[in-house]
């Protein structure tokens, strides 16, 4: 039987204009919910994608034959989205101090448990308990911090159900830093990259990609900002937001390339093919798994410490 074709790779310009499709449809599908300003449907939408992305991460570990706990991973991220979702429904403005600690306690003693049904092999043994770790950490706990900086605003869970204008306007200026950091790095460096950052992780990326990151990062920071600045007023002033704005962009390409750490590691290319162009949720979330803590802690820690 002959060997089937290899298909031809498509042009940049192909896969531009299917992810650009896919972020307008994204961008669209948050403009309506922003509208909307109920509560359920931004929770939601975070859950929906935590949960999309932990069953990819777990396709993906178990197609590279990693020793792994898919089942209870999986049933571990949804009672954790399930929890934060009614208890910010409900009017909640922050989380017990104990939460996260009993779930990362749980993403531990369970695998070790489970792993005693199985003789002991080696390195494997080990590697099942942390693979299922790291999903629910590096997953479902740090992209859920955009959920926590979304209610921690102030007066953004005022009327319980509802999330106010500047929890709404603090997520959307999140998303914006974020997407508009990977826009960035995409467009310059397809159009001017020559210089490879890291090609031992990444082929493609390049500084002359992380410079338009950098400047794309400011326009959506500095931009949103002068568009909104009372909504935003807990920034304070523009020095905070030019460095968020720099801090931000620096971790959502070091969240990129920890998913393509990830995805070499096994040999996977991308996460799932949810979004033409994008890939999977992970694929979508990655940067934000690494921004949306940053700026939690910033803002707790520096801009409303009495919060």
């Amino acid at each position: 039987m002959a060997a089937h074709p290899t298909p031809p790779a498509q042009s940049k310009a192909i896969v531009f204009l299917r992810r650009s499709a896919s972020t307008l449809f994204l961008w669209g599908l948050v403009t309506a919910i922003f509208v909307s300003g109920k509560s359920w449907g931004m929770l939601g939408l975070m859950a929906v994608l935590t949960m999309i992305a932990t069953i990819e991460y777990f396709k993906m570990m178990r197609a590279a034959a990693v020793k792994c706990f898919p089942c209870f991973g999986i049933a571990l991220a949804a009672i954790y989205c399930g929890v934060l979702s009614w208890h910010f429904v409900k009017g909640g403005t922050s989380l017990p101090t104990d939460m996260d600690a009993l779930y990362v306690f749980l993403a531990v003693a369970v695998p070790f448990t489970l792993q005693l049904r199985h003789p002991i092999r080696g390195l494997e043994s080990l590697q099942a308990v942390a693979v299922n770790l790291l999903g629910f950490v590096y997953i479902a706990l740090l992209f859920n911090f955009a959920t926590r900086v979304t209610f921690m605003a102030p007066g953004a869970n005022s009327v319980p159900g509802l999330v106010g204008h500047s929890g709404a306007f603090l997520l959307l200026w999140l998303l914006a830093v974020t997407k508009f950091t990977d826009m960035g790095a995409y467009i310059v460096g397809s159009m001017i990259g020559r210089h490879k950052m890291i090609p031992h992780v990444s082929p493609g990326k390049t500084w002359e990609g992380f410079g338009g990151a950098l400047l794309f990062s400011q326009l959506a920071a500095c931009g949103l900002y002068a568009l909104f600045p009372d909504h935003l007023g807990f920034f304070k002033n523009w020095g905070h937001v030019v460095f968020l704005g720099f801090l931000l962009s620096i971790l959502a390409v070091i969240g990129d390339l920890a998913e393509s750490v990830l995805k070499r590691a096994i040999n996977a290319k991308d996460s799932g093919s949810m979004l033409p162009g994008i890939g999977g949720s992970l694929d979508l979330i990655d940067s934000i798994c690494f921004t949306a803590p940053a700026l939690y802690f910033y803002l707790k820690w520096v801009l409303l410490p009495a919060a």
